[in-house]
């Protein structure tokens, strides 16, 4: 159930930037969701964005120190056949909820995109990529063990070459994804 739970804050970190870049877009602001509230009328736009950038921000932190609750993994020294650094390989794809949302109309379109958007996203149960964790200092890699296994790991650690990864606790997500929070 933790990890359900888990993917589904995973899922709504990495995709809720897609309704942020909405309400920036149409020029939603806190005075606009609660007009009887005088000080959120007076607060500049700017401060409503950055509020709005903030709940998923925290959030992601959330879900880095809710991921201490997942089962463990190992990774041996010798056990990685293959490491390739997929930051910017997911970059593209990503920026591409951006230019989705600049193109949606209305709030009955938004819900619809997102909801299809989270739900593909969740039932992907491939990777998560959020690039908020990169604001932790995380990175994100492709592994391949020697068993032929395929890997997302997302991790602190710099790592360059295959020979270098010996994890002791590498928390699981899915069977293909997992982090290191060390």
């Amino acid at each position: 159930m933790m990890n359900v739970a888990f993917r589904l804050l995973l899922t709504f970190n990495a995709t809720s930037l897609l309704v942020i870049i909405y309400l920036v877009q149409k020029g939603y602001t806190l005075g606009h969701f609660f007009p009887s509230n005088p000080l959120f009328g007076q607060l500049p736009n700017a401060v409503s964005y950055l509020l709005y950038f903030l709940v998923p921000v925290f959030l992601t932190r959330l879900s880095i120190l809710l991921s201490s609750q997942l089962g463990k993994d190992a990774f041996k020294k010798g056990e990685v056949d293959s490491i390739e650094h997929a930051n910017n390989s997911f970059l593209p794809s990503y920026l591409g909820y951006f230019f989705v949302a600049l193109s949606i109309g209305s709030w009955e379109a938004l819900c619809f995109v997102y909801g299809v958007l989270f739900i593909f996203t969740f039932l992907s149960q491939a990777l998560y990529f959020n690039p908020l964790f990169l604001i932790f200092g995380y990175e994100f890699y492709n592994i391949r063990t020697k068993n032929g296994t395929a890997i997302f790991l997302i991790s602190r650690q710099k790592y360059k070459k295959p020979d270098e990864i010996e994890i002791s606790a590498a928390h699981r997500i899915n069977n293909y994804t997992f982090i290191e929070r060390g």
